[in-house]
């Protein structure tokens, strides 16, 4: 099932058998991380030594299962696009962290990104086009919202969040976090690149549109945002460099 682009809701369908990314395919897939221990283990073992380090540096064990089970789902989608062994894949990163397919690899065309949050990952994958994706539990805890808001937005976004009624800004306030993120790790310069400085839009309801980037203006020509719905109780947003591609979310199972 393909979703348009001006469709209200996101369609996640089964992937078939024979999985085929083309040049104008965008790839989005959601994963639970509510796995049973025993395959915890099994996907364990499919990460590196590198990323074994990170998943144990997490204090709390559903923290670190959560890190394992994400990470591992993504060599396991990532092999079926490449034909290889999971255990197989290598990556390299930039000087910001940003991950990509080993150049050595045949398949180094294939750009990805993660995110995932509460108990729900999001995977993005395409053939030389940048993007990035992020997924938020719209539910989690956070003290002073208005005070991150007032840090890290830029002063339009925080002006139309405060005309909101009450009832929508929380929502409000978790999609313009998602898609600063989604922009961040599109470009892969991390937080070096202040979220201050590029506006997105906000309004539950309205088209989600990087609006502006005062850094470097003509760069809002360049992507393309698009919001998902994975759940009703998460926010998350996709960025894509360029236009005219297609996309289509799959379920992992």
């Amino acid at each position: 099932m393909v979703m348009s682009m001006s469709c209200p809701e996101t369609v996640w369908a089964f992937p078939p058998e024979q999985l085929r990314l083309d040049e104008h395919d965008v790839h989005v897939w959601q994963a639970s991380l509510n796995v049973p221990s025993s395959t915890i283990q099994r996907l364990r073992s499919m990460l590196q030594a590198e990323e074994l380090q990170r998943a144990d540096r997490f204090r709390f064990p559903r923290d670190r299962h959560h890190f394992t089970i994400a990470h591992a789902v993504l060599r396991l989608l990532l092999s079926r696009y490449m034909a290889v062994s999971p255990v197989h894949i290598r990556f390299e990163h930039n000087q910001y962290g940003k991950p990509s397919l080993c150049a050595t690899t045949h398949q180094e065309t294939i750009r990805f990104n993660l995110s995932h949050s509460g108990k729900l990952a999001l995977y993005a994958f395409a053939r030389r086009r940048e993007l990035g994706i992020d997924v938020e539990w719209i539910h989690r805890r956070i003290d002073q919202p208005e005070q991150i808001a007032e840090r890290y937005f830029s002063p339009d976004e925080n002006e139309t969040l405060r005309r909101l009624p009450e009832h929508q800004r929380r929502k409000a306030f978790f999609n313009c976090w998602t898609r600063k993120e989604a922009y961040i790790k599109a470009k892969g310069r991390g937080l070096s690149l202040p979220l201050d400085q590029f506006d997105v839009s906000l309004v539950p309801g309205e088209p989600a549109r990087l609006l502006q980037t005062r850094n470097d203006p003509p760069d809002v020509s360049r992507w393309t945002m698009h919001e998902l719905f994975p759940d009703p109780d998460y926010a998350a947003a996709l960025l894509v460099e360029g236009e005219g591609w297609k996309l289509t979310c799959w379920r992992w199972v």
